[in-house]
């Protein structure tokens, strides 16, 4: 087994040049590919040769979560927020 390959673990993530990052999902030795998910969701399997040609660089994940679950940003920050902050318990009678 290639040495560079003891380097590569599901849950890394790459990115090449200025493209997009992408994710390690799977390792498959027996096919020799390795299956890679983009942000935004894509999936797509590169073979060994190909992937020693791509000189990927490990990467940081991305800190916005969104891309693969296709929701706008403004939608899972959206916090419902109450318009007046009134202690409920002002308004209990004894």
């Amino acid at each position: 087994m290639a040495m560079w390959l003891h380097e590569l673990s599901v849950g890394d993530w790459y990115q090449v040049g200025q493209n997009s990052p992408f994710e390690i999902v799977a390792i498959d030795l027996r096919a020799e590919t390795v299956e890679v998910q983009y942000f935004d969701g894509t999936v797509a399997e590169i073979d060994f040769d190909s992937w020693i040609e791509l000189a990927a660089t490990p990467a940081a994940p991305p800190e916005d979560w969104s891309g693969a679950m296709d929701m706008e940003r403004d939608v899972y920050l959206d916090v419902s927020r109450p318009t007046r902050w009134d202690n409920p318990l002002d308004y209990v009678e004894l």
